[in-house]
């Protein structure tokens, strides 16, 4: 069956980068204290970033790769959206078991390497996922590792899911891995040190009543300061996710609570995977 590409804005083929827009405040998500504006887009694309979580075995993303598609039995060639890819880690583990997979990820040093391993049937475009993306084209959208809750209003989470709803075909499944809030604020490190090739990271943690917070200090020989960055990410619960979901026509289905799938504990699981069904 022909699958059809539509953009509300331009093609992709035409440009890999696809701009963010502006948006207008939203009163609906509260911040208690100060949050760095976008963030993300600093750190994401920083090379310290991939050295501190993403310098580990290829074998652990096969690993919950597998146990995945285990459990969704997808039908041979089926189109993936890997959203927030990074460089590709996941995407290249889906791509390779015989899907067609796209990724799109806002960081461009991200997707720059992530295009060493485009064919034909593994793409990669920088692109912001609060803007729509290829509508109804996937049976199957991801979004792994607790790459959302960052952005400054509720509006532009919503917007986020927005997309990714409107990116899958009605019947279409997606896969959030998100932080399990109340076990992260029972198992909270406040502070502690890391040393990765000769760089030290100090990481500093703490929440609020509304997101979690964590200061990563950098100190590399190679400059004469230290870096700092601070991460925000949002206090989101699973009834948070099945009210969000469900605007989007989104109906949740399964939830685990870690990445062997076992069933989800409010307190006792460290991960939120929520499997949902676009209606």
């Amino acid at each position: 069956m022909a699958h059809s590409k539509s953009l509300c804005c331009r093609s992709p083929a035409m440009n890999h980068e696809l701009l963010a827009i502006n948006y207008e405040p939203s009163t609906k998500l509260r911040y208690l204290c100060p949050m760095p504006q976008t963030w993300f887009k600093d750190w994401f694309n920083s090379p310290y970033y991939h050295q501190l979580y993403f310098n580990r075995d290829e074998k652990e993303a096969a690993a919950f790769i597998d146990k995945l598609i285990d459990y969704l039995q997808p039908a041979p060639g089926a189109y993936m959206l890997d959203v927030a890819c990074g460089k590709g880690r996941h995407s290249l583990q889906l791509a390779a078991k015989g899907f067609d997979v796209t990724g799109i990820d806002l960081s461009e040093d991200s997707i720059a390497e992530a295009l060493q391993h485009q064919t034909e049937t593994l793409h990669f475009y920088r692109h912001d996922m609060r803007l729509p993306f290829w509508i109804n084209y996937f049976d199957y959208a991801f979004n792994f590792f607790t790459s959302f809750g960052y952005f400054k209003t509720r509006r532009e989470h919503d917007n986020a899911i927005r997309t990714i709803a409107q990116s899958v075909k009605p019947g279409g499944i997606f896969v959030m891995d998100y932080l399990n809030v109340h076990y992260a604020e029972d198992h909270l490190v406040h502070q502690f040190e890391k040393e990765i090739d000769g760089i030290n990271f100090i990481i500093t943690k703490w929440f609020d009543e509304t997101h979690f917070y964590k200061k990563i200090v950098i100190e590399d020989e190679t400059y004469d300061a230290p870096m700092e960055f601070t991460e925000v990410v949002a206090k989101f619960s699973l009834g948070d996710f099945t009210e969000m979901f469900a605007y989007q026509g989104l109906q949740i289905q399964e939830v685990f609570g870690d990445y062997n799938f076992a069933g989800y504990d409010v307190r006792k699981s460290p991960r939120l995977i929520m499997i949902a069904k676009k209606i």
